[in-house]
């Protein structure tokens, strides 16, 4: 084992993606506990981590500007780490690592790197033929000589965010089904009707369905219309939570349906089965990574409808546009992943 005594990460946004560093910041830990290891992150992100044993979180806030970068370099004066993990290629977070001095600058393979990337790292991880992204963060560990061992969260919750969850649940049902319907990218929406649809249906096999979300407008306005649209009686808790109730949540759900959106990832760092709605991004990268048998997929028939592509033949990151292609999953093919989940996981 080398002897690693500081270590920063930096991966600032956004939940999803923090939600899988998570895993690789534990394995760090677990690893080199005597280690110090600091977090570079964004703001609501590092509402959701907080409490981490063992991690130092410095806040990024982007809605800063330029005084994000000054107050970055002021908070880490003086410090030197022997390694910093560049875990995002967006030109922001290559322009933060400049305030951040370390032996080691550890970044990307060639094939992923973008946005100037390669001038701000001074080492490169080994490329994996496997596409998800936890899988390409997990190569970071083994930079740094650590196992890899199967994936832990380990994303801490106070016992008041777990009391908070339990109160929400129905105690008259036995079965909880979490619905967060909407992503931040308003094109990865499903429909508000088969959403409603999929919920009565769900009430049916026995399950009391929660509506979860942040409290933005189009968050809002979408559970209402898959409340107006549903037969049976819905608990609505959008924008009623902060990250951290969400997650516990989460957590306690026996099952959560969600489209390309932070709270699929949450669910999955929280060990609950999740059923992914996927369209415009290929879910072997992205969907929920204990739960790639329970994506509907409808982002490979898109993309060999419109590029004439395999994801295999595509490139890594290669996402589809069009407000269209959520109508491609239809309520039957999510009710019967529903009727699989059940069965499956003895719900």
């Amino acid at each position: 084992m080398s002897s690693l005594r500081s270590i920063c990460l930096l991966r600032l946004s956004a939940i999803g993606d923090t939600c899988n560093a998570a895993a690789v910041v534990y394995a760090i830990r677990k690893h080199y506990p005597d280690a110090e290891i600091t977090w570079v992150i964004g703001k609501a992100e590092a509402a959701l981590m907080a409490g981490m044993k063992g991690v130092n979180f410095v806040v990024f806030d982007k809605k800063q500007g330029l005084a994000a970068y000054r107050n970055l370099r002021h908070q880490l004066k003086g410090k030197r780490f022997d390694a910093l993990l560049v875990m995002q290629v967006a030109l922001r977070a290559n322009l933060a690592s400049l305030c951040i001095s370390a032996d080691r600058r550890i970044g990307y393979d060639r094939s992923k790197s973008k946005e100037l990337h390669s001038l701000f790292i001074n080492e490169r991880i080994e490329p994996t033929d496997k596409p998800h992204v936890l899988d390409n963060f997990r190569q970071f560990q083994k930079a740094l000589d650590i196992p890899l061992g199967p994936p832990a969260w380990r994303i801490p919750v106070t016992a008041e965010d777990n009391l908070w969850a339990k109160t929400q649940l129905d105690p008259t049902k036995n079965k909880h089904l979490v619905i967060t319907p909407s992503a931040s990218n308003l094109e990865r929406n499903w429909l508000a009707d088969r959403y409603a649809a999929v919920a009565d249906y769900a009430i049916s096999l026995g399950f009391a369905v929660y509506l979860c979300g942040g409290p933005s407008e189009h968050e809002q306005a979408l559970a209402e219309k898959i409340q107006e649209h549903a037969d049976q009686p819905l608990k609505n808790l959008v924008g009623r939570s902060n990250l951290k109730q969400l997650f516990a949540l989460l957590g306690a759900a026996d099952l959560v349906i969600a489209p390309d959106t932070g709270p699929a990832h949450m669910a999955t760092a929280a060990g609950t089965p999740v059923i992914g709605l996927y369209a415009h991004s290929n879910p072997k990268r992205t969907g929920p990574y204990l739960w790639q048998r329970y994506v509907v997929d409808a982002y490979t028939p898109a993309l060999q409808e419109l590029r004439g592509e395999t994801p295999e033949e595509s490139s890594w990151g290669q996402r589809l546009k069009g407000r269209e292609l959520m109508q491609n999953i239809t309520t039957e093919q999510v009710t019967s992943m529903l009727i699989r989940c059940v069965q499956e996981q003895n719900l």
